[in-house]
């Protein structure tokens, strides 16, 4: 069986579908009956790597999301059954998809809450989008929020496959505290004790002016040295949110780094005192899960799917209550038999997740 995997709309790994799709990759193995072929755009010939030989095709289209959804619409089909594949994955699924699959078995892999994020229905290609999901025979999603998401808005709940995301625990797990007072993560040198939250800062979802402000409060009210370092892709909100920060009384302890890949989170979180992930509208919930593989206590927003993801292990706040957040960083500061239960259940947790399960179970269902 020959099975093609779409690269396109991925963000070139800086995104959460990037991060799947770099995952999922990485952790193929050989197997004898599946012949995985890549497809994308020529700057990501070199992106998503494996320890086994995987082809890639370059595709004739722009680095741009209207190119990209265009050649979805009109293209993609014809280079289908040039490249006789038999199956073909869409990681990006939200972003870029046929909306029919001729001659083949197209899978749209979903990881965020489309429709949710759209409720206002502003979002004309997610139309068309809702066309091709409609007429999928399969489809996954990574999480059964997400499974919601999509019957709510008219999806047949009887083709669709819930399929979380897994872990690579052999970058994220628990590791000494070697009582440094710095995190070298190149080019920086992080002084702890800080918070750490990663996470694109794309809009008022990811609610970083609410950690910023409920971090100010605790500050002010503790006196402790902590720090906030804020991590991931930037794009044109993100100059809100720098701007918030330097207008800050705490400006000094607000460290803001920017993109950062995927694999240098887990030396932040080795040194983190806890994770804290106010974002809404999450549909997977996988950073919580990574920085629990670290051996670090969560701190997290109540919504979407971060309870489905953390179970009963992390401290849950309201995303938009100031006071309820600063709280919960009190308390990882001040009790620390609280934090080694975390610490414990998160590991514990975090071990009923990974890519091979992940690889494994979606393989199974292909079949």
């Amino acid at each position: 069986m020959k099975i093609g995997i779409d690269t396109l709309g991925c963000d070139h790994s800086k995104s959460g579908n990037g991060s799947y799709l770099l995952n999922f990759i990485k952790n193929l193995s050989v197997n004898d009956d599946i012949q995985f072929e890549l497809f994308g755009l020529e700057s990501d010939r070199y992106t998503y790597k494996s320890e086994i030989e995987i082809p890639y095709v370059s595709v004739d289209v722009l680095d741009s999301k209207k190119a990209q959804f265009k050649w979805h619409k009109r293209k993609i089909n014809n280079f289908v059954k040039k490249q006789g594949y038999e199956v073909v994955l869409f990681p990006a699924a939200d972003k870029v998809l046929p909306s029919k699959c001729k001659n083949y078995l197209g899978i749209p892999v979903v990881n965020s809450l489309i429709f949710k994020k759209d409720e206002n229905n502003k979002n004309s290609a997610l139309h068309y989008i809702k066309k091709g999901l409609n007429n999928s025979e399969k489809i996954i999603a990574a999480s059964e929020l997400i499974k919601s998401d999509l019957v709510k808005n008219g999806i047949n709940k009887n083709k669709i496959k819930v399929i979380y995301n897994g872990i690579d625990h052999k970058l994220f797990f628990p590791t000494i505290d070697d009582g440094s007072e710095f995190v070298e993560v190149k080019p920086f040198a992080i002084r702890k004790p800080y918070f750490i939250y990663g996470s694109r800062i794309s809009g008022p979802d990811k609610k970083h002016l609410e950690l910023m402000k409920a971090f100010e409060k605790f500050k002010k009210e503790t006196g402790e040295p902590h720090r906030l370092v804020i991590s991931g892709y930037e794009d044109d909100y993100a100059k809100i949110i720098h701007e918030a920060a330097f207008e800050s009384e705490y400006s000094s302890d607000i460290f803001l780094t920017g993109y950062f890949p995927h694999e240098n989170f887990a030396k932040m979180y080795e040194g983190a005192a806890a994770c804290i992930f106010p974002a809404i509208n999450e549909g997977v919930g996988l950073p919580i899960l990574e920085a629990m593989a670290s051996g670090i206590p969560i701190l997290c927003s109540d919504s979407s799917s971060l309870k489905e993801a953390g179970g009963d292990t992390p401290i849950y706040f309201n995303s938009d209550n100031i006071n309820e957040i600063a709280d919960c960083m009190k308390k990882i500061v001040s009790d620390k038999e609280l934090v080694q239960k975390m610490i414990e259940k998160g590991i514990k947790r975090s071990q009923e997740f990974s890519w091979d399960k992940t690889i494994k179970e979606t393989i199974d269902y292909i079949k």
